[in-house]
């Protein structure tokens, strides 16, 4: 681990002198990746120079230990016990921070939500869950915006597509792929009966377009007249894009701006995101085999999490979590189920990182 530490050291102290240097301006890429690049080495450096420091009280603290002077031993005993705390706590959270990281999770991110099994209550989930992660984002200091939806006459979504752009947005977000079941009596059942439906998530990290190259002569481009529930015209111009990606037939539509060129350039910004996925996914597999895979069928089975309104609970499947704030979960506070599945998948990489298959 300290040799981790030390290298991490010295390219942060070489970078560091680069980037003083105003020729690094020149090049904006290259400074910008040099940046990054220094902000991912500084926690590093930071827990280095920290274990150095504890190291050496440490080791003073051992010398004076046998002190013929009794109040000076019992100071370095206490400091000696000290220092062997702050060692291990440093050393632990340093070993924590050289896991290998997947360099998707600095990325904004492009989330679809669709209401699978439930109808117009699969629907309205699908607008409360949109509205969780709008709460999440703003208590993390992101940005969401609303890039497509499909609205109900209750109020609840078919399909709504957004983005969130923000710091290390999917690193935290990519645990919602998948599908997610409610619990609940629908609004719409006049008997009381609880029912049980399912909206699908994808989180989608965003693509550049030096990533992701697109031939023009591969997209059918459609225009068309914006419409919301119950077919009412949002407005009368032809300021809806459609663009099918003709070699994979994914179809991308974006119709929630007034205008055309808005509307075009975030369906280009979705379908970047999910040739990506695509590619890092599978490489030789169709977008639509790779979207299955992550976010299933939409029925109510393979779910990853449940939301149970009567109890007041919510259960992550994946790392068997069972919590009785569904409210203050659906209410933004998702740190409350995100900081356990990131700690299960640190342990799950510590645990690989020491038994290699």
């Amino acid at each position: 681990m300290i040799e981790g530490l030390q290298a991490a050291y010295r390219r942060y102290e070489e970078l560091s002198a680069q980037l003083s240097q105003l020729e690094a301006v020149a090049d904006q890429a290259r400074w910008r990746q040099m940046m990054k690049e220094y902000k991912e080495l500084e926690p590093l450096s930071r827990h280095y120079l920290a274990l150095r420091r504890a190291e050496e009280a440490l080791a003073e603290a051992r010398e004076l230990l046998y002190s013929h002077d009794a109040e000076l031993a019992a100071m370095a005993a206490q400091q000696k016990a000290e220092a062997e705390e702050a060692v291990a706590r440093i050393s632990e959270e340093a070993r924590l921070l050289l896991l290998p990281h997947d360099p998707r999770d600095e990325r904004s991110v492009i989330m679809e939500l669709r209401a699978g099994t439930g109808g117009e209550e699969a629907a309205l989930f699908a607008a409360d869950l949109y509205r969780m992660y709008s709460l999440y984002a703003a208590s993390r200091g992101w940005q969401t915006e609303l890039m497509n939806a499909g609205e109900t006459e209750l109020g609840g979504f078919r399909e709504v597509v957004f983005s969130v752009e923000g710091e290390k947005v999917f690193s935290r977000l990519k645990f919602e792929s998948g599908i997610h079941r409610v619990q609940r009596v629908p609004v719409t059942d006049s008997q009381g009966k609880i029912q049980t439906s399912a909206v699908t998530v994808a989180v989608l990290p965003e693509a550049d377009e030096v990533e992701i190259t697109i031939d023009p002569r591969d997209l059918k481009i459609d225009t068309f007249r914006s419409s919301g529930a119950g077919g009412q015209h949002i407005n009368k111009t032809e300021s809806a894009i459609r663009i099918t990606h003709l070699p994979t037939g994914l179809v991308v539509e974006c119709q929630d701006e007034r205008s055309q060129y808005k509307n075009k350039d975030r369906a280009m910004k979705i379908l970047r995101s999910r040739l990506l996925q695509a590619a890092e996914q599978a490489r030789n597999d169709s977008i639509a085999a790779d979207r299955r895979r992550q976010v299933g069928s939409g029925d109510r089975s393979g779910r990853i999490r449940t939301y149970n309104f009567p109890q007041n609970r919510v259960t992550d499947h994946r790392i068997e979590l069972t919590l009785y704030r569904l409210d203050a979960v659906l209410g933004g506070d998702l740190d409350l189920l995100v900081e356990p599945l990131l700690a299960h998948e640190q342990a799950e990489k510590l645990q690989s990182r020491e038994n290699p298959a």
